[in-house]
């Protein structure tokens, strides 16, 4: 289960970075590109929690380092999307179902704002001044839209694979014989076994009786 979630994972990472590199980086669309890398890490999160969604997200942030035309210092985006995979585990529930599309909707608006803000900010420390030129207002606005647009087309298909890992026939398949066995040997097996032993002892004493007899016989 865990190599199907880690294949599965990289899949779509990769998937995902090739889509938002060679298309939706090149539409030249005013303001922020459409993020699908973030909206892929937050499907997995959403399923996995927060420690896959971190390994998940600082990975597919070093990949969108590393990719080029990569124009800044590599870890940047990582550290971005690392903090946004583990907030969005965070929100994950027990059973990895949201109960409304709200949830992941307005998760969605948060980490577009905030990795837009933390993405600047990182870029502000080491000297990349590059938001205050395109204008901060306008990266969050558009991010927000792209991401919104993109989200319900992407996040509901990346949750539901993933859950297809985390319900793995193979897995269930045992715990069912697991289960099976624990109740035949609580239940059912117990009382044939104690029928089976039934059977034998009356049997032996059945033997034991007509060796008696026999015996009898032949004293006399």
């Amino acid at each position: 289960m865990r190599f199907n979630r880690t294949l599965l994972s990289v899949a779509l990472v990769v998937v995902a970075l090739v889509i938002q590199v060679s298309v939706l980086a090149r539409l030249q669309l005013p303001g922020a590109t459409p993020d699908l890398l973030l909206l892929v890490v937050l499907g997995l999160a959403f399923v996995y929690g927060p420690v896959s969604g971190t390994v998940i997200g600082f990975g597919a942030g070093l990949l969108a380092d590393l990719a080029p035309p990569a124009d800044h210092a590599a870890g940047r985006y990582a550290l971005v999307l690392c903090v946004i995979g583990y907030l969005a585990g965070m929100a994950r529930p027990e059973n990895g179902q949201l109960k409304s599309a709200f949830t992941p909707m307005a998760f969605v608006v948060v980490a577009a704002l905030g990795s837009t803000l933390l993405y600047a900010g990182v870029g502000a420390l080491v000297g990349d001044t590059a938001a205050r030129h395109v204008g901060l207002g306008s990266l969050l606005f558009t991010a927000v839209v792209y991401d919104l647009l993109l989200a319900p087309f992407t996040v509901p298909l990346i949750m539901a694979l993933a859950r297809r890992t985390e319900n793995d026939p193979v897995a269930d398949s045992s715990a069912g014989g697991d289960v099976a066995a624990g109740w035949l040997a609580s239940g059912t097996g117990l009382r044939i076994g104690n029928q089976r032993g039934g059977m034998r002892l009356r049997a032996a004493r059945s033997r034991a009786a007509r060796a008696g007899r026999i015996k009898g016989v032949k004293r006399l």
